[in-house]
């Protein structure tokens, strides 16, 4: 009995452990991200990550000229026939324009992910 009460304990530890990996590595891929489109201004912070294979998210903070924090984030929802942009709870689909520049922000963010991130592995 106790024996299987360690192992469904170990289990949890386990999988608690695995989950808090998972959200530090999005942290990290998600700044690298935040700074494909050059430097972070002080007080803001901006992150660009691959949520999962069909999901990119853009989110971005700062603090207003009244001193107020504002926030504002885009998901991209990628479709086999097209890709939707989720904002402010609004759904549309994406211009073409659109479309090619969050393929290359997608593969520079990958080469990099790759590069600074997964290649001490």
């Amino acid at each position: 009995m106790i024996k299987k009460m360690l192992n469904v304990l170990t289990g949890q530890k386990q999988e608690e452990r695995k989950a808090d990996l998972y959200r530090n590595l999005i942290r990290h891929e998600a700044k690298i991200g935040g700074q494909l489109f050059g430097a972070v201004p002080a007080n803001v912070r901006r992150e660009f990550f691959c949520l999962d294979e069909h999901t990119w998210v853009w989110h971005e903070e700062w603090v207003d000229q009244s001193g107020q924090t504002q926030t504002r984030m885009t998901r991209y929802d990628v479709r086999p026939d097209s890709i939707l942009k989720a904002q402010d709870g609004h759904y549309s689909p994406i211009s073409l324009q659109e479309a090619e520049n969050l393929l290359a922000a997608a593969e520079i963010y990958e080469q990099r992910v790759v590069k600074e991130l997964y290649s001490f592995a």
